[in-house]
């Protein structure tokens, strides 16, 4: 593995990861374009609050030192991790989350869209409330949707119905998913305390619940590793749903992604159970 960039202090205040793997260059262009806005707007409210940017690259990154020179003239500290091959989305993290970090550590997806104000607000949530140690987002849709991504522990036939039926037969099963994505209790304004399973595609985690746990299975290549963090962080903090911290997500369930992603996706699926439990119905 080889690292590229300046080394990082104990005293950062807030550090991010981001692991690609063939990335839509454009998109991730405009997700480090976002993260550097909202890192300007957090150290205007937070003078003297430095930041870094752990971005790895499991291969096929291409050349984006356009974005990541526009981060440091921000003053963000940009280090590329590169040169070990695709070894799977939690481990990218966790080659990250082994490093020194800031005070709070960001998981980051290479296609969210965050607001200018929600990493300040995101910060803020959690200064103001030290029994937090992992911070979820109000996640919309490129349509501007919501996306309910907190979850209650899941059933085979939630999983089966949300990741592959189609739209038109989904309806057959809207309680059941209504159950499943929370719907009754996530909303655009009220804070939820302790959501059973949140989103890897933005965790901010308060780094030293982070570091106990260990960061991320690496039993997992891709898939179910954030319901697996998720479940343990409840073991060490509390998990809170801010709805004032919003980002925008381009992402894609694994059916749209092709044969390779659903057998992944199984995969995954059937370690998670292995450790959690078996639930059918």
């Amino acid at each position: 593995m080889n690292a590229k960039g300046a080394s990082l202090s104990r005293s950062v205040g807030l550090s991010a990861s981001i692991v690609v793997f063939n990335p839509d260059e454009p998109q991730l262009r405009q997700t480090l374009a976002s993260f550097g806005a909202a890192c300007e707007f957090l150290r205007a409210g937070v003078p003297g609050c430095t930041v870094a940017l752990l971005l790895v690259d499991n291969g096929g990154l291409g050349d984006v030192r356009d974005a990541t020179d526009r981060l440091g003239e921000q003053g963000i500290v940009c280090t590329l991790y590169t040169g070990h091959g695709n070894v799977g989305y939690g481990r990218g993290h966790n080659l990250a989350i082994a490093q020194p970090l800031g005070r709070y550590h960001l998981i980051l997806n290479p296609d969210i869209d965050m607001s200018a104000d929600a990493l300040a607000k995101a910060i803020q949530f959690m200064e103001s409330h030290p029994d937090a140690g992992l911070l979820t987002p109000a996640i919309f849709d490129d349509a501007g949707e919501m996306q309910f991504l907190c979850r209650q522990y899941p059933t085979l036939i939630d999983l089966f119905v949300r990741g592959f039926l189609p739209a038109s037969m989904r309806r057959f099963f809207a309680r059941r998913l209504a159950r499943y994505e929370m719907r009754a209790q996530i909303n655009g304004r009220d804070t939820v305390w302790d959501p059973p399973i949140v989103s890897g595609c933005f965790m901010l985690f308060r780094s030293e619940v982070l570091k106990r746990l260990g960061g991320f299975d690496p039993r997992y290549f891709l898939y179910f590793e954030d319901y697996d963090l998720s479940l343990r962080a409840h073991d060490v903090a509390r998990v809170a749903y801010v709805p004032s911290v919003r980002v925008l997500h381009h992402g894609g369930g694994a059916s749209r992604k092709g044969f390779a992603h659903i057998r992944m996706f199984v995969a995954s699926a059937f370690k998670f159970f292995n450790r959690f439990g078996w639930k059918w119905f």
